[in-house]
């Protein structure tokens, strides 16, 4: 077994996106790299790129954010048929929000090759879409077991010529209860492919499947050794896409910060983010790849020197600036890979300073939080967003200083004069003509408008995996399975969180009864996520959730959270150990 450690890679520059093009990796895809700031491949992608170029099956241990998503696309890319048009690589994927990131990469790493396509495939997306783009031919599949199976059994999906297999988050499928899934479809594709299996550990489970389906694989595994400075405080605000340039605007203004990076993924956001926060009357600019030398340089100086205070940023033009006035670092695109992350944050903490680095995390993506966690061992503290009186306490603190400021003006004198004489002439307060001064300068906006009624949008659900759950924040929900479909509390957690995008911290309870179950879910969700758990499926049952209206009486089996403590047995397995099988495989929550 080979291993790679999670560092800085030396590498030698190259033609194209740095060592990548030392790799053999096709020059269409070397140019969408610069795009996105790739120099040096990451520890993972060193050691497992070249091998799938060669054709050999992979095994590859190594954690969310480690860089693996580039590790088999890149080759994929590289290698695939790009005329043809059926389907010649699959990628399965445990949720539908790792299938659509998945993808989303690939049409990143794509993007100098339009005649490649991508197609999601999973559940909570009309079937009409994904048969249309089924039909329209699609190269690269991602999709989630159950919805791959589905397409397999309707005959939509065709993987007669399929040459490359890729099991992402393995560990994580068969917890989930996707494995017969995944052995059906490594069983059904043709023998020839080659295939890739990435997992974050290596129970016995994935052992038993490497064995079995992959030919003398290489296996990989990349260590942890990686570590942010102590004198940086590391904060997260867990905030909607939507929401995110007013969560960022609230934060700037209560805030006390000297110079600040915002770091954002593409070159075209950080000129639209700069120009939305001029338009907040804050000093920020934009720097990314396409500015000229001598512009960057005179940006950089004045941030050095004062005259500008926010630099919004993609990774790659930051690289190498060295700032000691900068005291926070903003993520407000969260990167999808740790060693980007520590990068991005080292930025401030420079010279013995202390320094604040705060991610943006949309619900989708909490995973990557806590990847980013695990890799540098320190846990990100959550912050709630500043509410409006604390915007406007801040509004009003500063108004203040400004009048305390003024007050030791040399044109004082003059302008008193002024004020006086107007007064007498017009018979006016001197308060009113103050207040009619500072309306000259502020608009009637000067105080922020209170937010809306909670009850009018849905606030960011509470992350109850980090601490203990207050009963108020689920609601107990009824299914129409139970020990008579041979459910078992992964299948459930899988076949709902999937379909309704939640993670394992928003189930409380589960109660499996003879003929149905009680799940406990967060008491907020909307009509349109419940609206899709309704449909969902486990196997070939239909759920049917709806709010449980009944007593919860004696006669169930463990709770879920009993079972999570203690474990339980099914067929030899423990659920808390992540079993090579468990029954009820949430089909339809792909």
């Amino acid at each position: 077994m080979s291993e790679a450690e999670n560092s800085s890679t030396p590498a030698t520059p190259a033609e194209g996106s740095g060592a990548f093009a030392a790799l053999g990796i096709d020059s269409r895809v070397l140019k969408a790299l610069d795009d996105v700031g790739y120099e040096n491949p990451s520890p993972i992608q060193a050691a497992t790129i070249p091998p799938l170029m060669d054709g050999r099956d992979v095994v590859g241990l190594a954690q969310t954010g480690t860089g693996k998503t580039a590790a088999f696309a890149l080759p994929i890319l590289t290698r695939l048929d790009s005329s043809a048009r059926k389907p010649q690589a699959l990628v399965l994927a445990p949720t539908r929000e790792l299938a659509l990131q998945v993808a989303e990469a690939f049409g990143s790493y794509s993007t100098y090759m339009p005649e490649v396509k991508v197609l999601p495939i999973y559940g909570g997306q009309s079937y009409g879409i994904q048969l249309s783009g089924l039909r329209r031919g699609a190269q690269v599949i991602v999709g989630t077991p159950g919805r791959v199976i589905d397409h397999l059994d309707k005959g939509t999906l065709d993987l007669s010529e399929l040459e490359y297999l890729v099991l992402d988050e393995a560990d994580e499928m068969l917890t989930m209860g996707f494995a017969e899934d995944v052995e059906r479809i490594l069983a059904d594709t043709p023998d020839r492919k080659q295939v890739a299996l990435f997992s974050a550990t290596m129970p016995s489970a994935i052992g038993r499947l490497a064995r079995k389906y992959l030919n003398n694989p290489q296996e990989v595994t990349v260590k942890n050794k990686t570590a942010t400075a102590q004198n940086i405080t590391q904060k997260y605000l867990q905030v909607s896409h939507q929401r995110k340039l007013d969560a960022l605007t609230r934060v700037l203004e209560v805030e006390q910060f000297d110079g600040m990076i915002v770091f954002v993924r593409t070159k075209s956001a950080t000129e639209e983010l700069a120009e939305k926060l001029r338009a907040r009357g804050l000093s920020a600019m934009a720097i990314n790849g396409d500015m000229v030398q001598a512009q960057r340089e005179r940006t950089i100086n004045q941030l050095k020197d004062g005259s500008l205070d926010i630099l919004v940023a993609t990774d790659v033009a930051a690289r190498g600036l060295d700032v000691d006035r900068i005291s926070h670092v903003v993520n407000y695109d969260i990167p999808h890979d740790v060693e980007s992350y520590v990068h991005r944050i080292g930025r401030t903490g420079r010279a013995g300073r202390s320094g604040t680095a705060l991610l943006f995390v949309s619900p989708r993506e909490r995973h990557l939080l806590r990847s980013i966690e695990r890799h540098t061992r320190q846990d990100l503290t959550e912050i709630d967003l500043p509410s409006v009186d604390d915007v406007n306490a801040q509004r009003v603190a500063k108004f203040a200083d400004s009048i305390t400021a003024n007050l030791e003006s040399d044109n004082l004198d003059l302008f008193r004069g002024l004020i006086e004489t107007y007064a007498r002439e017009h018979d006016v307060a001197m308060a009113d003509i103050a207040a009619a001064l500072a309306l000259e300068t502020r608009d009637g906006g000067f105080l922020m408008a209170p937010d809306p009624p909670a009850g009018q949008r849905r606030e960011r659900p509470e992350r109850s995996d980090r601490g203990p759950r207050g009963g108020g924040n689920f609601a107990t929900y009824r299914i129409a399975v139970g020990r008579k479909h041979k459910v078992s509390p992964g299948a459930i957690v899988g076949a709902i969180a999937n379909e309704g995008g939640l993670t394992r911290g928003d189930f409380g309870n589960i109660s499996i009864r003879d003929d149905f179950s009680l799940v406990e879910l967060p008491n907020d969700l909307d009509s349109e996520t419940l609206g899709m758990l309704k449909h969902t499926k486990i196997g070939k049952n239909p759920i049917d959730l709806r709010p449980d209206r009944g007593p919860r009486g004696g006669g169930g089996s463990r709770s879920y959270d009993d079972r999570r403590k203690g474990g339980f047995r099914k067929g030899g397995d423990k659920f808390g150990k992540r079993p090579a099988r468990v029954a009820g495989r949430g089909r339809d929550n792909r």
